[in-house]
């Protein structure tokens, strides 16, 4: 991985919005009071840890933190947030920093004082074998769920993300996705406790039934579910989580289908979808993912071609035979007894056949070896695909110099036109910008997230500009066309927000009514998702 390319002077210290140095050292006073001296801090070695360690701006204190604060406790959270109130000094609270590519542990707007979640609430606070959930706080970390798993004996799974060091609340609030056929961690959480902007504790569904033991069993209640209100939001701190468990399938198997052509995408998508909107044969969150992606698993860049622009036509030829791997390679795994996963695995090979030069691979019949370096990504997806931790596509960073990257990820519908069409557009410009089109459709049941991985060098202000402005084009030309982000990173979200402008930006002015009546005084991490509170709205900031 790439060294964070942070100043490498102190620059003056940034302060919130209004704030004076005199309030915002009063509130750091207070909080100190509160929390000790050695879980307060605003020097620079510390702070500047904090800094998104893939930076894409030119300013040195674009999104820099005033300070960070560690909180052990809900109570801890809920007096910091009372002081904030008291002084106007923003909070942004995180859980481990690991959202790499979106802004990391960055807030969006500059001189906000961080609460990092994940130094001293990192508790799995329960693991129910019975029922299949765990509750867990904030810095709890996917490595650390399952390995409190195994040590207990549970024959339980967890669903994780491609890189695992990240929370499992972290991810879950910013929609992140996993690959089991527990894929959609939104979907699986259950049960959150939340301190509100004005310091007030709130669990949701049956949490709010003292004495109830059905809080992490049934995500709903009695009247409005406000659960997704704290996804993707700036309307509350999460302090604990339930999540749901996979129970351990009796077998599975893991397949790689190889394509030999960039054209053959729309058919293979075609094919996909009525396998995958069935849930079966396609039981888990298969991904389709080309061949710039695959190989910066296993090489570098300049292994294949040391100039500038995009990869010759030749080049990529000779990646695929070199690594026996397709222009598109898709990945899943089958559950169940082994007669039903023969029988799935026989019903996916005979469709996708049907598609010229298609090549069928399993764990099985393709092993890992140092001589088979294609077979690299498909043994770790089996990994991910039934619920082991990784973090091997951090790989990926290699493949260029200083590397850091930038998601551009559009959601798709499961069609092979719709398919062709945002490849095109982003292959079209990763090309005009001389980027590497790195990518990979992740395969909902209804939809896709078109995930382009962009990689730059960090330490390069011409590439940091480029990738920014590819980025911003490609925003723009999605929306043209209907599509939109799902995700993004802090430069982003007031860019992303306005492509959702239907009925005069409805859901905007929604999320603003709802931000001004739960923190009247914006302290919650203003301008995350473009959501603005009234007393910073349209100061550009």
């Amino acid at each position: 991985m790439s060294p964070l390319a942070h100043p490498e002077a102190p620059p003056s210290r940034v302060l919130p919005p209004d704030v004076s140095e005199e309030s915002f050292a009063a509130a750091f006073g207070a909080v100190r009071a509160v929390i000790g001296d050695d879980n307060v801090h605003d020097d620079f070695e510390t702070v500047s840890r904090y800094y998104d360690a893939f930076p894409v701006t030119d300013g040195e204190t674009d999104f820099a933190p005033s300070g960070v604060v560690y909180p052990a406790t809900t109570e801890d959270v809920q007096a910091i947030v009372r002081i904030a109130n008291e002084y106007l000094v923003p909070l942004h609270a995180f859980s481990t920093g690991r959202n790499l590519g979106y802004g990391g542990s960055a807030p969006r707007t500059a001189g906000t004082l961080l609460l990092d979640l994940g130094k001293r609430m990192n508790k799995v606070l329960e693991i129910n074998p019975k029922y299949a959930y765990a509750l867990v706080e904030p810095g709890v970390s996917y490595f650390d769920l399952y390995n409190a798993i195994q040590e207990q004996g549970y024959a339980l799974w967890i669903d994780a993300p491609d890189l695992a060091w990240g929370s499992v609340i972290g991810n879950t609030l910013d929609r992140g996705v996993g690959y089991t056929p527990y894929g959609n961690h939104d979907m699986w959480k259950s049960g959150l406790e939340v301190v509100l902007p004005d310091g007030d504790v709130l669990r949701t569904g049956m949490g709010g039934l003292p004495g109830s033991n059905t809080w992490q069993l049934f995500s709903p209640s009695f009247g409005p579910q406000p659960d997704n209100l704290f996804v993707q939001s700036n309307y509350g701190i999460v302090t604990k989580m339930g999540i749901q468990l996979l129970p351990t399938p009796p077998d599975s198997l893991t397949f790689q289908i190889t394509f030999e052509n960039a054209s053959d995408l729309s058919a293979i998508i075609d094919t996909m979808l009525p396998l995958r909107i069935n849930m079966a044969p396609l039981q888990n969150v298969p991904v389709l993912r080309n061949i710039f992606l695959d190989a910066a698993q296993v090489s570098k860049r300049s292994d294949w071609f040391d100039g500038v622009g995009p990869i010759p036509e030749k080049v990529v030829e000779e990646m695929k035979r070199e690594l026996n791997l397709g222009y598109w390679n898709f990945y899943g795994t089958c559950y169940g007894p082994r007669p039903v996963i023969d029988q799935y695995i026989g019903m996916i090979e005979d469709a996708f056949s049907q598609i010229p030069g298609a090549k069928f691979y399993t764990t099985e019949t393709r092993p890992h070896t140092e001589e088979d370096r294609g077979a690299h990504t498909l043994h770790d997806r089996h990994k991910i695909n039934t619920g082991v931790p990784t973090v091997e596509e951090a790989n990926v960073f290699n493949w260029i110099p200083n590397a850091g990257h930038f998601f551009f990820s559009p959601i798709s519908a499961p069609d092979g036109a719709d398919a062709e069409r945002q490849f095109q557009m982003v292959k079209k410009r990763a090309d005009e910008f001389e980027k590497d089109y790195c990518a990979q459709f992740v395969v909902g049941l209804r939809e896709m997230h078109h995930i382009s991985l962009l990689l730059y060098d960090t330490r390069d202000a011409d590439h940091r500009r480029g990738t920014l402005g590819l980025v911003r084009e490609l925003i723009d030309e999605a929306a043209a066309e209907g599509y939109g982000e799902y995700r993004s990173h802090n430069v982003l979200n007031d860019q992303i927000a306005a492509t959702y402008s239907w009925n005069d930006n409805a859901q905007r002015r929604f999320n603003e009514k709802i931000k001004d009546a739960l923190d009247p005084n914006g302290i919650l991490n203003p301008g995350k998702s473009g959501i603005w509170p009234a007393r910073l709205r349209g100061r550009g900031l």
